[in-house]
């Protein structure tokens, strides 16, 4: 569970909650990357849409589930709603 802005949020829960509207995630470290960019994260398809891709290679868990979140709001589907 990772906190931000003052609200828990599971990955697990959270990839659950985009798989439910028909999205793929991918949430993936990669020890064999270098050490700026072990994380990645995926989604696409679903509430997203069908050609809609999202992508974010970042240094921690919890920046790309930040990444995830802030694009998640961007186009308008959030599990704050």
């Amino acid at each position: 569970m990772i906190s931000l802005e003052g609200a828990d949020v599971d990955v697990v829960e959270l990839m659950a909650w985009l798989a439910e509207r028909g999205c793929s995630v991918v949430f993936k470290a990669d020890g064999e990357r270098s050490r700026g960019h072990r994380w990645m994260v995926i989604v696409s398809g679903g509430a997203l849409g069908t050609e809609s891709f999202f992508r974010s290679d970042e240094a921690s868990a919890d920046a790309c589930l930040e990444a995830t979140l802030a694009h998640l709001e961007r186009v308008g589907v959030t599990p704050f709603a």
